[in-house]
C-alpha cells in the first residue's frame, strides 16, 4: 500500500509531498509522488513552470524535472507521472488521479488545493475532486509550509 500525493511543483503540491512523507511513516508505507502531464500541451507546461518560455515541451525533461524537484524534498518518495490528452479538463485529471490511487492500493492521498473539500468546489478544481473519493483516508493541505518557497 501507498500513501499517493498529486505532484505539479506548486507551493502547495511541495507541502502536501512534505507532510504526505513525513505521514506515510505513520501509515507504514511508502509515499508516491504522482504527476499528471497533459501530453504536448506546452502551455500548460509553462504555466506549472515545468518548461520555460523557450523551451519546447519534452515529457521526458518534465518528468526529469518533476522526479529531481520530488527527490530535493522527500528523497525516500517514489516518483510516477500519467499522460493524459493535450487539452485535458481538470475532470479528467482528478480521474486519472483517483484511478491511479485505487490500482496502487493506496491508504491516503495528501493534496495541496487552496479549495479542494469547500462545500461549492469550482469546476477547475482537481483537488475536489480527488477529496470526494472514499476509497482513502485525504489530507487537504491549504497552507504552504514555512521551509517551502515559490520557485525552491
Amino acid at each position: 500500500m501507498v500513501v499517493i500525493i498529486p505532484f505539479d511543483g506548486s507551493v502547495l503540491s511541495r507541502t502536501a509531498l512534505l507532510h504526505g512523507t513525513r505521514a506515510s511513516k505513520l501509515y507504514e508505507e511508502r509515499p508516491l509522488a504522482v504527476t499528471v502531464i497533459p501530453d504536448q500541451n506546452t502551455g500548460y507546461a509553462r504555466e506549472n513552470g515545468w518548461i520555460t518560455g523557450t523551451e519546447e515541451f519534452d515529457r521526458e525533461t518534465i518528468a526529469s524535472r518533476l522526479r529531481g524537484q520530488v527527490e530535493e524534498i522527500a528523497p525516500e518518495a517514489d516518483f510516477k507521472y500519467v499522460v493524459v490528452d493535450k487539452y485535458a479538463p481538470s475532470g479528467t485529471i482528478s480521474s486519472r488521479i483517483r484511478r491511479f490511487a485505487r490500482n496502487q492500493d493506496t491508504s491516503a492521498i495528501f493534496i495541496g488545493s487552496e479549495n479542494a473539500g469547500h462545500s461549492i468546489i469550482g469546476t477547475a478544481s482537481v483537488g475536489g475532486r480527488v477529496a470526494f473519493e472514499g476509497a482513502y483516508d485525504i489530507a487537504i493541505i491549504r497552507n504552504p509550509h514555512p521551509d517551502i518557497e515559490e520557485g525552491n
